[in-house]
């Protein structure tokens, strides 16, 4: 008669645990660069953006592509304007810039917070992670994008839209 050896508990949950897996030849290199790295090329980036969109007009037909919501729906999306509002803002137009997406305006000085916020920790690394804005803060933020999606496709609320000037007499 045969018996059977049950193993002891220890073989049982070394088994079970997945094996040890190596990092990627990718994830090695990435591991190797400073923190510092992405910030500045992310703001880099959005500097050369910048000065596509102040060297190449958005107005121009046949420039840049159409909003792709724009596009297929025929309304605006939140963030319709934002090219042409950018380029006005490097031409120091800001009254234009706002009329094409006051949007962007309310939320910059929160994405430059953000930004700044961000370099600084890859400066100066903190022990605890940063919670950078309380649950009710980004509620409230979709909440805000929301309702400027929703109401500058209302006929009472055509001054959202972008091209219209927010004070028509300047």
């Amino acid at each position: 008669m045969r018996t059977h050896q049950i193993p002891p508990p220890e073989a049982a949950v070394a088994s079970a645990q997945p094996a040890q897996h190596r990092p990627s030849r990718l994830q090695s290199l990435l591991d190797r660069v400073p923190p510092v790295v992405w910030p500045v090329s992310l703001g880099a980036l959005g500097l050369a953006g910048a000065a596509l969109l102040h060297v190449v007009d958005p107005n121009e037909p046949g420039n840049y592509p159409t909003c792709p919501w724009l596009l297929l729906t025929g309304t605006f999306c939140p963030g319709c304007g934002s090219m042409r509002a950018v380029a006005l803002t490097t031409r120091l137009d800001i009254l234009g810039a706002v009329g094409m997406n006051p949007l962007l305006f309310v939320l910059a000085p929160y994405l430059l917070l953000v930004y700044a916020l961000w370099f600084a920790d890859t400066l100066r690394p903190r022990r605890r992670p940063r919670r950078l804005a309380p649950t009710w803060f980004v509620w409230g933020l979709l909440t805000v994008i929301m309702a400027h999606w929703i109401l500058r496709n209302l006929p009472w609320f055509s001054f959202l839209a972008p091209g219209t000037p927010l004070f028509p007499g300047w």
